[in-house]
């Protein structure tokens, strides 16, 4: 079992499985939001322990679609913990525990500044993964 939280702790989730993958957005928006690295999970393995009415979410403007979870008492970033969607990216720095996986990829290279690092053996993509 994996447990995830905020800063604060109001927020806590635990995992039953490891997360899919990690990756690592280099886009002004997920820098800006604290979210660059990110594990995918699956829906079926996330479970809330408490504090989900401390999540709040951004809804960005258009042409972006993700909408972005911190915990309302401390800022703490949480990735798209609210999603619905039968997978979904929480922020990596939510989790209490290294689940031992590499960087599999950098996604929005082409927007990196200098002072993000790559992983050698991680795929590079210019924008989105394909």
């Amino acid at each position: 079992m994996i447990q995830g939280s905020c800063c604060c702790g109001v927020v806590k989730f635990t995992l039953a499985s490891k997360p899919k993958f990690l990756g690592i957005c280099h886009c002004s928006r997920c820098r800006k939001l604290g979210a660059s690295e990110f594990f995918m999970v699956e829906s079926k393995s996330f479970e809330w322990v408490s504090g989900k009415e401390f999540v709040s979410e951004y809804a960005p403007e258009p042409p972006f679609i993700y909408k972005r979870c911190f915990c309302n008492q401390c800022g703490s970033s949480l990735g798209e913990i609210l999603s619905t969607e039968e997978q979904f990216p929480i922020a990596a720095n939510s989790l209490d525990s290294d689940p031992e996986l590499t960087v599999l990829f950098h996604e929005h290279t082409a927007s990196r500044p200098t002072w993000q690092l790559l992983h050698d053996d991680a795929k590079l993509f210019e924008g989105n993964p394909t």
